[in-house]
Protein backbone atom coordinates (compact mmCIF):
# COMPACT_ATOMS: atom_id res chain seq x y z
CA UNK A 1 0.00 0.00 0.00
CA UNK A 2 2.94 2.34 0.57
CA UNK A 3 3.73 2.43 -3.15
CA UNK A 4 0.11 3.44 -3.80
CA UNK A 5 0.29 6.22 -1.23
CA UNK A 6 0.67 9.92 -1.95
CA UNK A 7 -0.72 11.51 1.22
CA UNK A 8 2.67 11.19 2.94
CA UNK A 9 3.92 13.98 0.69
CA UNK A 10 3.74 17.38 2.33
CA UNK A 11 0.92 19.35 0.72
CA UNK A 12 -0.85 16.28 -0.67
CA UNK A 13 -3.99 15.57 1.32
CA UNK A 14 -6.45 12.72 0.99
CA UNK A 15 -8.57 14.68 -1.53
CA UNK A 16 -5.59 15.21 -3.83
CA UNK A 17 -4.59 11.58 -3.41
CA UNK A 18 -8.13 10.51 -4.35
CA UNK A 19 -7.94 12.75 -7.42
CA UNK A 20 -4.69 11.07 -8.46
CA UNK A 21 -6.21 7.64 -7.97
CA UNK A 22 -9.31 8.68 -9.91
CA UNK A 23 -7.13 9.75 -12.83
CA UNK A 24 -5.53 6.31 -12.95
CA UNK A 25 -2.40 7.33 -11.05
CA UNK A 26 -2.62 4.36 -8.68
CA UNK A 27 1.06 3.88 -7.86
CA UNK A 28 4.37 5.71 -7.82
CA UNK A 29 5.34 4.04 -11.11
CA UNK A 30 2.29 5.61 -12.75
CA UNK A 31 3.66 9.07 -11.94
CA UNK A 32 6.83 8.33 -13.86
CA UNK A 33 4.86 7.08 -16.84
CA UNK A 34 2.29 9.88 -16.86
CA UNK A 35 2.82 12.94 -19.03
CA UNK A 36 0.41 15.03 -16.98
CA UNK A 37 -0.91 14.78 -13.42
CA UNK A 38 -4.34 16.10 -12.33
CA UNK A 39 -2.67 18.88 -10.31
CA UNK A 40 -0.97 22.16 -11.16
CA UNK A 41 2.52 22.21 -12.70
CA UNK A 42 4.33 23.21 -9.51
CA UNK A 43 2.47 20.57 -7.49
CA UNK A 44 3.28 17.95 -10.13
CA UNK A 45 6.98 18.84 -10.00
CA UNK A 46 6.90 18.65 -6.20
CA UNK A 47 5.22 15.24 -6.20
CA UNK A 48 7.75 13.86 -8.67
CA UNK A 49 10.71 15.09 -6.62
CA UNK A 50 9.24 13.80 -3.36
CA UNK A 51 8.55 10.39 -4.84
CA UNK A 52 12.20 10.07 -5.78
CA UNK A 53 13.04 10.46 -2.09
CA UNK A 54 10.26 8.04 -1.19
CA UNK A 55 11.56 5.38 -3.56
CA UNK A 56 15.04 5.71 -2.10
CA UNK A 57 13.70 5.47 1.46
CA UNK A 58 11.67 2.37 0.58
CA UNK A 59 14.70 0.69 -0.99
CA UNK A 60 16.63 1.39 2.21
CA UNK A 61 13.79 0.06 4.35
CA UNK A 62 13.34 3.30 6.28
CA UNK A 63 9.98 2.70 7.96
CA UNK A 64 10.34 5.83 10.06
CA UNK A 65 10.53 8.02 6.96
CA UNK A 66 6.97 7.06 6.06
CA UNK A 67 5.68 6.90 9.62
CA UNK A 68 6.74 10.50 10.27
CA UNK A 69 5.05 11.73 7.10
CA UNK A 70 1.80 9.78 7.10
CA UNK A 71 -1.20 11.39 8.84
CA UNK A 72 -2.04 9.73 12.20
CA UNK A 73 -5.16 8.06 10.79
CA UNK A 74 -3.19 6.56 7.89
CA UNK A 75 -0.42 4.79 9.81
CA UNK A 76 -2.16 1.47 9.08
CA UNK A 77 -0.77 1.68 5.54
CA UNK A 78 2.69 0.81 6.84
CA UNK A 79 1.62 -2.72 7.69
CA UNK A 80 1.20 -4.17 4.21
CA UNK A 81 4.75 -3.28 3.20
CA UNK A 82 6.57 -3.74 6.51
CA UNK A 83 4.66 -6.58 8.20
CA UNK A 84 7.67 -8.93 8.12
CA UNK A 85 9.50 -6.41 10.34
CA UNK A 86 6.61 -6.02 12.77
CA UNK A 87 6.32 -6.99 16.44
CA UNK A 88 3.02 -7.27 18.30
CA UNK A 89 3.45 -6.08 21.86
CA UNK A 90 1.55 -6.12 25.15
CA UNK A 91 2.61 -5.57 28.77
CA UNK A 92 1.15 -6.42 32.17
CA UNK A 93 1.89 -4.31 35.22
CA UNK A 94 1.25 -4.05 38.95
CA UNK A 95 -1.08 -1.10 38.24
CA UNK A 96 -1.95 1.66 35.80
CA UNK A 97 0.25 4.43 37.19
CA UNK A 98 3.68 4.60 35.58
CA UNK A 99 5.28 6.51 38.43
CA UNK A 100 4.58 3.95 41.16
CA UNK A 101 4.11 0.59 39.44
CA UNK A 102 6.23 -2.04 37.74
CA UNK A 103 6.08 -4.16 34.63
CA UNK A 104 5.37 -7.78 35.54
CA UNK A 105 5.38 -9.51 32.15
CA UNK A 106 5.78 -8.58 28.49
CA UNK A 107 4.68 -10.65 25.50
CA UNK A 108 6.26 -10.07 22.09
CA UNK A 109 5.14 -11.82 18.92
CA UNK A 110 6.63 -11.33 15.46
CA UNK A 111 4.38 -13.60 13.43
CA UNK A 112 6.71 -16.55 14.00
CA UNK A 113 7.87 -16.72 17.62
CA UNK A 114 6.23 -15.75 20.91
CA UNK A 115 8.66 -14.32 23.44
CA UNK A 116 7.67 -13.75 27.04
CA UNK A 117 9.57 -11.71 29.59
CA UNK A 118 9.02 -12.03 33.35
CA UNK A 119 10.08 -9.61 36.05
CA UNK A 120 12.81 -11.22 38.12
CA UNK A 121 13.71 -13.69 35.36
CA UNK A 122 14.49 -12.30 31.90
CA UNK A 123 12.80 -8.89 31.71
CA UNK A 124 16.20 -7.26 31.15
CA UNK A 125 16.40 -8.99 27.74
CA UNK A 126 13.46 -7.03 26.35
CA UNK A 127 15.18 -3.76 25.32
CA UNK A 128 17.72 -5.62 23.20
CA UNK A 129 15.10 -7.86 21.60
CA UNK A 130 12.69 -5.06 20.67
CA UNK A 131 15.48 -3.26 18.81
CA UNK A 132 15.36 -5.98 16.13
CA UNK A 133 12.03 -4.69 14.82
CA UNK A 134 11.00 -1.53 12.98
CA UNK A 135 7.21 -1.46 13.40
CA UNK A 136 5.14 -2.10 16.53
CA UNK A 137 1.46 -3.01 16.73
CA UNK A 138 -0.34 -2.54 20.05
CA UNK A 139 -3.78 -1.85 21.45
CA UNK A 140 -3.71 1.44 23.38
CA UNK A 141 0.07 1.25 23.36
CA UNK A 142 0.65 4.89 22.52
CA UNK A 143 -1.10 5.95 25.71
CA UNK A 144 -0.10 3.08 27.99
CA UNK A 145 2.38 0.36 26.99
CA UNK A 146 5.07 2.43 25.28
CA UNK A 147 5.24 5.28 27.85
CA UNK A 148 5.26 2.67 30.64
CA UNK A 149 8.12 0.75 28.99
CA UNK A 150 10.15 3.89 28.35
CA UNK A 151 9.91 5.02 31.94
CA UNK A 152 10.45 1.58 33.45
CA UNK A 153 13.60 0.81 31.43
CA UNK A 154 14.70 4.43 31.04
CA UNK A 155 14.92 3.95 27.28
CA UNK A 156 13.31 5.43 24.21
CA UNK A 157 11.19 3.33 21.84
CA UNK A 158 11.59 5.15 18.49
CA UNK A 159 9.77 2.56 16.38
CA UNK A 160 7.00 3.28 13.93
CA UNK A 161 3.81 2.36 15.74
CA UNK A 162 0.28 1.34 14.76
CA UNK A 163 -2.10 1.64 17.72
CA UNK A 164 -5.08 -0.57 16.92
CA UNK A 165 -7.28 1.17 19.45
CA UNK A 166 -7.52 4.15 17.10
CA UNK A 167 -7.56 2.14 13.86
CA UNK A 168 -10.40 -0.10 15.07
CA UNK A 169 -12.36 2.83 16.50
CA UNK A 170 -12.23 4.43 13.07
CA UNK A 171 -13.81 1.24 11.70
CA UNK A 172 -16.55 1.27 14.35
CA UNK A 173 -15.06 -1.31 16.72
CA UNK A 174 -14.95 -0.12 20.33
CA UNK A 175 -15.25 -1.56 23.83
CA UNK A 176 -11.61 -2.26 24.65
CA UNK A 177 -9.41 -5.01 23.25
CA UNK A 178 -11.65 -7.82 24.50
CA UNK A 179 -14.76 -6.11 23.14
CA UNK A 180 -13.17 -5.77 19.69
CA UNK A 181 -12.11 -9.41 19.79
CA UNK A 182 -15.64 -10.57 20.58
CA UNK A 183 -17.05 -8.47 17.75
CA UNK A 184 -14.64 -10.23 15.39
CA UNK A 185 -15.49 -13.70 16.69
CA UNK A 186 -12.39 -14.42 18.78
CA UNK A 187 -13.05 -16.91 21.58
CA UNK A 188 -10.57 -16.86 24.47
CA UNK A 189 -11.90 -20.12 25.94
CA UNK A 190 -10.30 -20.64 29.39
CA UNK A 191 -9.01 -17.07 29.38
CA UNK A 192 -12.45 -15.56 28.80
CA UNK A 193 -13.31 -13.21 31.64
CA UNK A 194 -9.72 -12.51 32.67
CA UNK A 195 -8.99 -8.80 32.49
CA UNK A 196 -6.18 -6.39 33.34
CA UNK A 197 -7.13 -6.19 37.01
CA UNK A 198 -7.15 -9.97 37.41
CA UNK A 199 -3.72 -9.98 35.76
CA UNK A 200 -2.55 -7.82 38.68
CA UNK A 201 -4.04 -10.30 41.16
CA UNK A 202 -2.37 -13.22 39.39
CA UNK A 203 1.00 -11.52 39.76
CA UNK A 204 0.33 -10.84 43.42
CA UNK A 205 -0.52 -14.51 43.92
CA UNK A 206 2.72 -15.51 42.22
CA UNK A 207 4.80 -13.11 44.33
CA UNK A 208 3.18 -14.12 47.61
CA UNK A 209 3.03 -17.88 47.14
CA UNK A 210 5.42 -18.70 44.28
CA UNK A 211 2.47 -20.29 42.43
CA UNK A 212 3.69 -21.33 38.99
CA UNK A 213 0.05 -21.86 38.00
CA UNK A 214 -0.64 -18.19 38.66
CA UNK A 215 2.41 -17.15 36.64
CA UNK A 216 1.52 -19.46 33.75
CA UNK A 217 -2.05 -18.14 33.67
CA UNK A 218 -0.74 -14.58 33.59
CA UNK A 219 1.68 -15.43 30.79
CA UNK A 220 -1.09 -17.19 28.86
CA UNK A 221 -3.27 -14.10 29.19
CA UNK A 222 -0.44 -11.77 28.16
CA UNK A 223 0.50 -13.93 25.17
CA UNK A 224 -3.16 -14.22 24.11
CA UNK A 225 -3.44 -10.44 24.03
CA UNK A 226 -0.40 -10.28 21.78
CA UNK A 227 -1.15 -13.00 19.23
CA UNK A 228 -4.71 -11.72 18.86
CA UNK A 229 -3.27 -8.40 17.74
CA UNK A 230 -2.03 -10.12 14.59
CA UNK A 231 -5.56 -11.23 13.66
CA UNK A 232 -6.99 -7.80 14.48
CA UNK A 233 -4.27 -6.01 12.49
CA UNK A 234 -4.82 -8.10 9.37
CA UNK A 235 -8.59 -7.68 9.66
CA UNK A 236 -8.33 -3.91 10.18
CA UNK A 237 -5.87 -3.55 7.31
CA UNK A 238 -8.17 -5.42 4.91
CA UNK A 239 -11.18 -3.36 5.99
CA UNK A 240 -9.21 -0.17 5.41
CA UNK A 241 -7.96 -1.37 2.02
CA UNK A 242 -11.55 -2.23 1.04
CA UNK A 243 -12.26 1.51 1.12
CA UNK A 244 -9.59 2.22 -1.51
CA UNK A 245 -9.40 1.34 -5.23
CA UNK A 246 -7.11 -1.58 -4.30
CA UNK A 247 -9.55 -3.85 -2.48
CA UNK A 248 -9.04 -6.70 -4.93
CA UNK A 249 -5.25 -6.58 -5.07
CA UNK A 250 -4.00 -5.39 -1.69
CA UNK A 251 -5.99 -7.53 0.76
CA UNK A 252 -3.81 -9.76 2.95
CA UNK A 253 -4.37 -13.41 3.77
CA UNK A 254 -4.68 -13.79 7.53
CA UNK A 255 -2.01 -16.17 8.87
CA UNK A 256 -2.82 -19.18 10.99
CA UNK A 257 -3.09 -18.49 14.67
CA UNK A 258 0.00 -19.71 16.59
CA UNK A 259 -0.23 -22.07 19.52
CA UNK A 260 0.25 -20.21 22.79
CA UNK A 261 2.74 -22.27 24.85
CA UNK A 262 1.03 -21.51 28.17
CA UNK A 263 -2.26 -22.63 29.65
CA UNK A 264 -4.73 -20.95 31.97
CA UNK A 265 -5.69 -22.61 35.25
CA UNK A 266 -9.44 -21.88 35.60
CA UNK A 267 -9.71 -23.31 39.11
CA UNK A 268 -7.02 -20.97 40.40
CA UNK A 269 -8.61 -18.02 38.62
CA UNK A 270 -11.97 -18.82 40.22
CA UNK A 271 -10.40 -18.98 43.70
CA UNK A 272 -8.62 -15.65 43.23
CA UNK A 273 -11.79 -13.93 42.03
CA UNK A 274 -13.86 -15.40 44.88
CA UNK A 275 -11.27 -14.31 47.46
CA UNK A 276 -11.18 -10.80 45.99
CA UNK A 277 -14.97 -10.52 46.01
CA UNK A 278 -15.11 -11.57 49.65
CA UNK A 279 -12.66 -8.82 50.54
CA UNK A 280 -14.35 -6.29 48.24
CA UNK A 281 -11.15 -5.89 46.27
CA UNK A 282 -12.40 -6.72 42.76
CA UNK A 283 -13.54 -3.43 41.20
CA UNK A 284 -16.09 -2.84 38.51
CA UNK A 285 -14.11 -2.27 35.30
CA UNK A 286 -14.85 0.07 32.42
CA UNK A 287 -14.64 -1.40 28.95
CA UNK A 288 -12.34 1.36 27.72
CA UNK A 289 -9.67 0.98 30.40
CA UNK A 290 -6.20 -0.19 29.36
CA UNK A 291 -5.80 -3.93 29.66
CA UNK A 292 -9.50 -4.75 29.39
Amino acid sequence: MIENTFCHINGVGKKTEARLWGAGIHAWTDVSAAHDLPVGPSAAAWIRSELAASEKSLQEGRVGYFSRRLPPDQQWRLFGTFRTRTAYLDIETTGLFRASNRITTIALYDGTAIRCYVNGQNLQDFPGDISRYDLLVTYNGKSFDIPFIERFFNIRIPHAHIDLRHVLAGLGFKGGLKGCEKQMGIDRKDLDGIDGYLAVLLWQEYEKTGSLSALETLMAYNAEDTVNLEFLMHTAYNLKVSRTPFAQTMALVRPERPRVPFAAHPGLVHRIVEKSLVHGAYPERRADEPGV
